[in-house]
């Protein structure tokens, strides 16, 4: 990846940070946009030829003025999005929207505003998420999120060819982001679903950057999905 210049939105934790990380060990120009300042200090504090923005993905106007400001873009992970809780009818339906917008609005915007900044044979790779092929009652949104992030892969990938657009579709995976959801019974949790995986194990922030870095670095591969969930779709 050297030389290349790769942008990652929500880089500041999890699979994101693990892009990031990854994508610079291997000699790529990163730059990383993400909403938490004290996340973007770190970020730079540990790998200083990181770029750093502070930049909302579910703030268009924001993300577009920083995505027009950037030079030429080989690569662009959107990790941005979380997880959306609650039943349709007892939740918020303006919670609800917020699935929506940093994982499907705010990569539209990056890529709209990027444009011709991407050359052909540079990529996208979306997240979509096990929740697509296995939701569960009380988090229609976040499934219908990670369902849209899927299908606008392979949407994308005929309307922006010959930019390879893909998506990468994590299972239950050890990030900090269930940390707030769980609290001190997450390792409880996890350890129940790994028992019925037929890997034996939840996968590691690492292992879903690795397949997001394959989606770059192969140029035969669009309009695909690639699934890291020790086959929790099959059981």
């Amino acid at each position: 990846m050297h030389g290349e210049t790769i942008v990652v939105l929500g880089g500041t934790k999890g699979i994101g940070l693990a892009v990031a990380r990854k994508a610079a060990a291997r000699g790529a120009r990163v730059i990383v946009a993400a909403r938490g300042a004290a996340g973007l200090a770190t970020l730079k504090a540990e790998l200083p030829a990181i770029q750093t923005h502070a930049v909302d993905a579910a703030d268009a106007s924001a993300l577009e003025a920083f995505c027009a400001s950037l030079g030429k873009v080989d690569h662009l992970y959107n990790a941005a999005g979380a997880f959306v809780g609650g039943t349709l009818m007892g939740g918020d339906m303006a919670t609800f929207r917020a699935a929506f917008e940093a994982r499907i609005w705010g990569a539209a915007v990056a890529i709209r505003a990027l444009g011709s900044k991407i050359p052909a044979g540079g990529s996208v790779v979306l997240t979509g998420g096990l929740s697509t092929d296995r939701p569960v009652a009380g988090a229609w949104a976040t499934a219908m999120a990670t369902a849209a992030a899927e299908q606008m892969a392979r949407a994308l990938a005929l309307e922006l060819a010959p930019v390879r657009v893909n998506a990468v579709a994590p299972g239950w995976t050890d990030t900090p982001m269930w940390d707030a959801i769980f609290g001190a019974d997450k390792q409880t949790y996890f350890t129940d679903v790994a028992a019925k995986l037929p890997v034996g194990r939840l996968a590691q922030a690492d292992e879903v950057a690795d397949a997001v870095l394959f989606l770059m670095a192969n140029r035969a591969i669009t309009g695909e999905v690639v699934h890291v969930d020790g086959g929790h779709r099959l059981v």
